[in-house]
């Protein structure tokens, strides 16, 4: 199985894809043990990925939409109202969706792993990858945001 534990990439329930793809997944580089401490790190991880990729990018877009209202001389209900589109239609919903089922998955499994009597590292494999998913999610709808907004100024 592409070195990875058979018992974790099939307990983690995800594709082989996905797993080949999340640094520190590989069998060889995993504990043999894990601890409460273990999933409470992944979470703070997330968190801390998902805020920095947020404050990365939000105030870039944003001085991006500033250009666009004044390149279309758009009053302050004009711009509401205009801006609106590049930061939700029916495929930020998705991304939007997407990371709040990974969130929730993210948090259950976090509070299922720290609680447990004898932590499940196929758990916390799993959990890591879906972190990686979470944040790649993220990336993806800023990246799409961002190709929206700039065809837009380049018209």
């Amino acid at each position: 199985m592409c070195g990875f534990r058979g018992r974790a990439a099939i307990a983690a329930g995800i594709g082989l894809a996905i797993v080949s793809f999340c640094p520190g997944l590989r069998a060889e580089e995993t504990q043999t043990t894990c601890s409460k401490e273990d999933f409470e790190s992944v979470v703070e991880a997330a968190s801390g990925s998902l805020r920095d990729l947020n404050n990365q990018n939000r105030p870039v877009f944003q001085e991006k939409l500033r250009e666009l209202k004044e390149k279309r001389h758009w009053s302050h209900d004009e711009f509401i109202a205009q801006a609106k589109p590049f930061v939700k239609d029916d495929k930020t919903a998705v991304y939007d969706q997407k990371a709040d089922e990974l969130l929730s998955a993210i948090a259950s499994m976090g509070q299922e792993g720290a609680a447990a009597a004898a932590p499940d590292c196929a758990l916390l494999l799993e959990l890591r990858a879906r972190m990686k998913m979470l944040v790649d999610t993220q990336s993806a709808k800023w990246s799409y945001m961002f190709e929206k907004l700039d065809a837009e100024l380049e018209k």
